[in-house]
């Protein structure tokens, strides 16, 4: 399976539990690994036969602006399911970190992976 990936999206959003959390936005980082089959594109040379990845990124940056989540799953959740709706996408691994959320860590997250063919 091939994969398509946007790295350390820097998104401001909502997210968090505590009031000082949810006063203003916060950085987070998106990585998005869209596993799909790229042989068709590698043949046609066309954007018609890809994921686009910018595209995929504005409507993350879009949904994050108008969703404001209480968790980084519920977030990265969200995310997959955007990926998901894109019909080349097989499956989607999502990573969001908040960077600086914990004292004395760099980041912390979530990993979350999800085939098509996965419910719930």
């Amino acid at each position: 399976m091939d994969e398509i990936f946007i790295e350390d999206l820097l998104i401001r959003t909502v997210i968090g539990v505590s009031e000082r959390e949810r006063e203003q936005p916060q950085d987070i980082l998106v990585n998005v690994t869209v596993f799909t089959n790229t042989n068709k594109a590698g043949r046609s040379d066309s954007v018609e036969d890809i994921v686009n990845y910018r595209t995929l990124a504005k409507k993350i940056v879009a949904h994050c602006d108008v969703v404001h989540r209480y968790t980084v799953e519920a977030l990265a959740a969200d995310i997959a399911e955007i990926c998901l709706a894109v019909p080349e996408a097989a499956g989607v691994r999502v990573k969001v970190e908040k960077p600086g959320a914990v004292r004395f860590s760099k980041s912390v997250g979530v990993i979350i992976t999800r085939m098509k063919d996965q419910s719930g």
